[in-house]
């Protein structure tokens, strides 16, 4: 069956309170955006979790924050081998009734060419299940003079482009979203927006963007698709 729900998140580990500590409040917007988005995955019988890095891993797979100041939150039983966009998702899952399904994790790397990443979502649209999609990813890192790395004169144009492709369900501006650009620019979300949109492909789910800002310079986004 095709995908039936999809939602897109950052994964930025502060969205984890424990880690934000006492800043956990300047996120509080975002973080019910990307709570109300996963919870929209509930109609679906599997859940697949999209997000950069590598490897493709079971519900059982572990993830830890201690890296980031919270060793007793984690993810999952197993040992912590989820990279960080995986771990914010699967944190994002136990918050919500999603919780209790079935679930994937499949990383892509970050220079994956664009026709790759959409062959993998309509791949992923094939199953047999009734596929909710929770594809994790930031836009660019380099938003302001106190972003992660220092300002880049494309990258608010490049972050409005998702932005308006993400709310009208616009899969040919994901597709030909520039690979190399988005390295430059340190958007980790490029490949799996591009995995959504392979995945949206003959579906007639409609887009609506809930959240949309740069907090920290780095630009989120949040969306569902229903």
């Amino acid at each position: 069956m095709p995908v039936v729900a999809a939602a897109v998140c950052p994964h930025p580990p502060l969205l984890v309170p424990e880690v934000a500590s006492g800043a956990a409040s300047e996120l509080d917007d975002l973080r019910a955006a990307c709570l109300a988005a996963a919870e929209s995955l509930a109609t679906a019988t599997h859940i697949v979790v999209i997000g950069a890095g590598s490897g493709t891993y079971d519900a059982a797979a572990g993830g830890s924050f201690g890296a980031y100041g919270a060793p007793s939150v984690r993810v999952g039983s197993g040992p912590p081998v989820l990279p960080l966009s995986l771990a914010i998702g699967g944190w994002l899952l136990e918050q919500t009734k999603a919780a209790r399904l079935p679930r994937t994790y499949r990383a892509v790397a970050t220079d994956t060419a664009p026709d790759v990443c959409v062959r993998l979502g309509q791949e992923i649209a094939g199953s047999n299940d009734r596929i909710g999609l929770l594809v994790m990813g930031d836009g660019s890192a380099r938003r302001s003079e106190h972003s992660p790395v220092h300002l880049h004169p494309r990258a608010e144009i490049f972050d409005t482009t998702v932005a308006n492709a993400l709310q009208h369900r616009d899969l040919d501006v994901l597709n030909a979203l520039d690979a190399d650009l988005a390295g430059e620019l340190q958007a980790a979300g490029r490949a799996p927006w591009q995995v959504l949109a392979g995945a949206l492909e003959g579906t007639s789910l409609s887009g609506d963007l809930t959240y949309e800002a740069a907090p920290y310079g780095v630009g989120y986004f949040v969306a569902s698709f229903t």
